[in-house]
């Protein structure tokens, strides 16, 4: 190893490209630079930060237009205009969107885990119209993508001779 060599440990730290206001209340449209999104578009409901934190009551009441955001320094972060104190930092914003599925993610969670519509419903807990609805066009609330993040942790890769909704889930 020479001096000039770089030396990388862990995971590379999120730096965003772009943010825009979405439609929602506290909803962001961020593009990402670095990091494990690299490349990716994600829109993210910042609601669970900007409403867990006082020094965001300025945002939540309005006294700072939350369509003044912008980027921080170098990507790390986002800011306000009117208050360069309030940011939320590009890990955070990441943590927020890997929390978030697209409805061709979820059909591609399905079909991974091999679930017809009756087994995700039950296993979700919901009703199966819904999880139709989530295949197409509906957004996905934020539990119902963490719980598809946990679901795929448990049922693991298929298994030959599995059947559809994986027999070690079912049993549990």
């Amino acid at each position: 190893m020479s001096a000039d060599d770089i030396v990388t440990v862990g995971r590379p730290l999120p730096k965003l490209a772009s943010v825009a206001p979405a439609g929602g209340a506290f909803d962001v449209v961020v593009t990402w630079a670095a990091g494990d999104r690299i490349g990716r578009t994600d829109r993210v409901d910042l609601a669970p930060a900007i409403f867990t934190y006082k020094v965001f009551r300025p945002l939540r009441e309005g006294a700072i237009p939350f369509g003044a955001v912008r980027l921080g320094a170098w990507g790390g972060s986002i800011v306000w205009e009117d208050d360069e104190d309030l940011d939320i930092g590009a890990e955070t914003i990441e943590d927020l969107a890997a929390a978030t599925m697209t409805n061709a993610e979820f059909a591609e969670f399905l079909r991974r885990n091999r679930l017809t519509l009756d087994a995700a419903a039950a296993q979700l807990g919901i009703a199966r119209r819904r999880v139709a609805y989530f295949t197409k066009d509906r957004e996905i609330p934020r539990y119902i993508a963490l719980a598809c993040r946990q679901l795929d942790c448990m049922l693991g890769p298929p298994r030959p001779g599995d059947v559809a909704g994986h027999a070690a889930v079912s049993a549990a």
